[in-house]
């Protein structure tokens, strides 16, 4: 009688279980959404899925890139990718035809041809606590941050951008909330009886729109005695915590400029960064602060009262201004202060999409620079 063995279970690397490699994508995009809002991606950029096979559309392979360039595509069909994530959009401007005239145009014709979704995240990225910008700090060593720009909340409980209260007497209440409730765009309206100088009234409030609060002032302003007592608030978001656009970084103990740029290379795999002193400064002037902003950091970090500007790129005349003031820059090239956040973005999903998927990282995408 041969000798039966008891099954072998195949284990993955680092003692993981094998993946169940399927998930609908659907539910990935609604999984990636999660993991980082398409609400706090700036409102000029295009975020989200950009491209879409028709359902149903199962992912097994999840393809991660910086840049989506046609020799990346490839990269991604020979490898079976049955989505890429592309940190930058390669759908930005709208097309107006799809042909086979141009790259981009291309690019959406080889994704549907072989059932390829596209999805990018661009800026939401950037401004999540988990992010571009967070990754990129890291080769500051230890430090302390909080965004330049912090992001508000999307979404908050309350309605409208306006909130109106007011006091009436029974004499004026009803007429007053016959009219109201005729106007567009109120909401939240609640009543709530108070004593004011020891008469009965009824205190009113109510959340509305910008041009529905020019209507509800214009009804009050109409009585005098209900327009004297009239309070108008502004609704603001909340601030999210930890999160928005660029990092100001304060580091534990100051570095040496030098000592600052070759942690920095060392971070990103880099030779060569680009590097201009601040006026009045030298490779051994301490760095305490540093201003951070992944990608194009004009904007972002313009204004800045910092040591040095840590960016992909910047435009001529800002780098002036930046030195000017005495803040020394750092420019590393657009992508390179983003490509690398792409490993540890793949282990944070195989975590956040619980090991549903494989994930993989393209070997193709790289800077379209070098040093010659």
């Amino acid at each position: 009688m041969p000798l039966l063995r008891p099954p072998l279970h195949r284990v993955c690397a680092l003692g993981r279980p094998p993946v169940r490699a399927l998930m609908n994508l659907r539910e990935l995009v609604s999984a990636l959404n999660d993991f980082a809002s398409p609400a706090l991606a700036e409102s000029w950029d295009n975020v989200g899925l950009l491209v879409e096979p028709s359902p149903p559309h199962t992912v097994n392979t999840l393809f991660l890139t910086n840049d989506l360039t046609e020799e990346v595509m490839e990269e991604a069909v020979q490898k079976k990718a049955d989505l890429v994530l592309s940190y930058h959009p390669p759908i930005f401007a709208p097309l107006k035809r799809v042909t086979w005239k141009t790259w981009k145009e291309r690019l959406v014709v080889r994704a549907l041809e072989n059932r390829i979704g596209i999805y990018s995240p661009h800026t939401a990225y950037d401004a999540i606590p988990h992010g571009v910008n967070n990754w990129l700090t890291k080769g500051l060593g230890t430090c302390t941050s909080v965004p330049l720009h912090p992001s508000t909340a999307p979404s908050s409980p309350a309605e409208g951008t306006h909130r109106v209260e007011f006091c009436a007497d029974a004499e004026h209440l009803d007429a007053v909330l016959s009219k109201i409730k005729d106007i567009p765009e109120i909401s939240c309206l609640t009543t709530l009886p108070v004593r004011v100088e020891g008469e009965e009234q009824t205190r009113v409030s109510l959340n509305c729109s910008q041009k529905a609060l020019l209507e509800v002032v214009a009804l009050l302003s109409q009585n005098s005695l209900l327009y004297h007592k009239t309070e108008i608030l502004l609704l603001q978001k909340p601030l999210l915590p930890h999160t928005g656009m660029g990092r100001l970084c304060t580091l534990s103990e100051p570095l040496s400029l030098s000592d600052t740029v070759e942690r920095i290379k060392g971070h990103l795999g880099l030779p060569h960064v680009r590097l201009a002193l601040g006026a009045g400064r030298t490779l051994e002037s301490p760095v305490k602060k540093v201003a951070v902003c992944a990608g194009s950091g004009s904007s972002v970090l313009k204004g800045t009262e910092a040591d040095l500007y840590l960016t992909g790129e910047m435009s001529h005349h800002d780098v002036l201004d930046a030195v000017a003031n005495g803040i020394s820059v750092i420019l590393c090239e657009h992508s390179n202060t983003e490509r690398g956040f792409l490993s540890e973005l793949r282990e944070a999903l195989t975590i956040h999409l619980q090991n549903k998927i494989n994930i993989i990282v393209s070997e193709k995408d790289r800077d379209p620079l070098q040093v010659a």
